[in-house]
């Protein structure tokens, strides 16, 4: 399959319900708004919702009743962004290519845009994330675990924690992988099958397909940020080593990095061995992780 042109497809339908979703840049405060839509329009690949608008139709739904809660991950995934991004965190000076939000904006607007984007999105998953009430609440509760304390920013603290130490192993660098970069991933892959009624022997697979892909996400990220250039990345390359962050470059070496990323991919393609061609995307997306550039 053409997986450029279904990503660009997939990523205009996901920017064009967006637009619809967010309050608009004029609407009071305007500041805030302008913030919040600063940075979910400042050119991401849309990873999270495609993930879920393609595991959807892997097991046979529809982009229509997927599209609010793949929006809605769109916006706690750049929530994460915006406050990962400030001087207290990682103090980025560029996302994307672009001024973070914090740079733009100054540091306490930029907290609030991504507080914003996190209660827009359970504003919008309450709201119209799938017909089924059953099957919202679901999705409600898979994406809220894995933003939360057992997910997202709880891989964010452990990350934090092991910046400068010697002592990290490999069981911590894989919590921080799995829950800072991988639950959100996870949760984009289940809610796409949740909302696309899987069988119990579907959800499961997609299961093991994103914990395969989320953590070759991060590996590749990890790899990335040695070999890639900064015009590249759209951020400071090398930033990781020069926090003395925990990575799987640094602790298991270049190539043995790249031989798990691989690896894991092909177990992500083998939890699809029972999918017919509507998971082709599925299939794409996991390679194009260990290839991808930026």
């Amino acid at each position: 399959m053409d997986l450029k042109e279904y990503l660009k497809q997939k990523c205009q339908l996901v920017d064009q319900a967006l637009e619809r979703y967010l309050p608009d840049a004029e609407e009071l405060p305007a500041s805030l708004h302008g913030a919040m839509r600063y940075s979910v329009f400042a050119g991401g690949k849309r990873v999270r919702p495609v993930l879920m608008l393609a595991a959807s139709e892997a097991v046979g739904g529809s982009a229509d009743a997927v599209m609010p809660a793949a929006c809605a991950m769109e916006m706690i995934h750049t929530y994460s962004l915006i406050h990962d991004d400030l001087p207290a965190m990682d103090n980025d000076d560029f996302r994307r290519g672009n001024p973070t939000n914090h740079k733009v904006y100054g540091e306490a607007t930029a907290i609030l845009a991504g507080d914003a984007l996190l209660t827009e999105a359970f504003i919008l998953l309450s709201n119209g994330a799938g017909g089924d009430p059953a099957a919202r609440l679901k999705v409600i509760q898979e994406i809220a675990v894995a933003s939360g304390s057992r997910g997202m920013v709880g891989g964010q603290v452990v990350d934090m924690e092991s910046e400068g130490r010697h002592d990290v192993d490999i069981a911590t660098l894989s919590y921080i992988h799995t829950h800072k970069t991988g639950a959100l991933i996870r949760a984009s892959v289940r809610c796409g099958a949740i909302l696309g009624a899987a069988s119990e022997e579907q959800f499961k697979a997609l299961t093991r397909y994103a914990d395969a892909i989320g953590l070759a996400f991060q590996i590749a990220d990890d790899i990335l940020d040695v070999e890639g250039t900064t015009e590249e990345l759209g951020k400071d390359a090398g930033s990781d080593q020069a926090r003395g962050k925990a990575t799987y470059p640094a602790l298991m070496g270049l190539e043995a990095s790249k031989a798990r990323a691989h690896e894991l991919v092909e177990i992500a393609l083998d939890a699809l061995a029972t999918f017919d061609e509507r998971a082709e995307p599925l299939r794409a997306i996991a390679s194009y992780i260990v290839k991808r550039k930026s």
